[in-house]
């Protein structure tokens, strides 16, 4: 479902009055809703909500639309934050914009790619998809540190978690760059990997900081 970006905000604020703290209906004051404008009328519009004496409740659809919502935005806190190290009050700006772009299907890679957290970085629940569901049902082990595979494995690098250019710089010197697949040839004392005909070594330290994914 398509839905302004202003629309969007106002089913967070919904969901998190309502299904988070527990109340039967919000306060349009408290979630910035004005009956008159647009975005008001594109909710009603599309029955996802309704107002009665002056409070705004979920219908059943609008419900599912803010629980989908909300999940797509801390998915983004996640993404910002923890993968791009984009932190503090940029950090949420960043994500308030990236979040109008996790539209069906993107949503599910991210979370896939972000191993299905339960969690945003505020400590806030994120609603879990059907990728969350199949994952735990299988017991893939999706997107994790290098440090959590054995020698032998063949990985896909998903991406690489660092704010130290200088790491980073060296980390894409020997190709490890997402989409890049790798060999992990030795665990101990030193992390040592092959990646086309070539082989690397580096230290625990630095192979928790690559991410990848095994390869089936």
């Amino acid at each position: 479902m398509k839905l302004s970006d202003r629309a969007e905000e106002i089913l967070e604020a919904m969901w998190i009055a309502i299904a988070e703290e527990g109340a039967d209906f919000a306060e349009p004051e408290r979630i910035g809703i004005d009956i008159g404008d647009h975005s008001y009328k594109e909710l009603t519009g599309l029955a996802l909500i309704e107002i009665k004496e002056g409070h705004i409740y979920f219908r059943h659809e609008g419900r599912e639309e803010g629980r989908k919502t909300i999940r797509r935005h801390r998915l983004a806190e996640r993404l910002i934050m923890d993968v791009l190290m984009i932190r503090g009050e940029e950090g949420d700006e960043k994500a308030c914009e990236f979040e109008h772009l996790l539209k069906e299907g993107v949503d599910t890679k991210i979370c896939t790619m972000l191993n299905h957290p339960s969690t945003c970085p505020h400590g806030k629940l994120i609603p879990p998809g059907d990728c969350c569901h199949e994952a735990r049902k299988s017991g893939d082990l999706g997107v994790l540190p290098l440090t959590e595979f054995k020698p032998k494995e063949e990985v896909e690098i998903v991406f690489i978690q660092t704010d130290d250019d200088k790491k980073m710089q060296k980390l894409m010197a020997m190709g490890v760059m997402p989409g890049n697949r790798m060999v992990l040839l030795q665990t101990f004392p030193s992390y040592i990997f092959r990646i086309g005909f070539s082989e690397f070594a580096i230290d625990s330290n630095m192979a928790r900081e690559i991410f990848v994914r095994r390869l089936q």
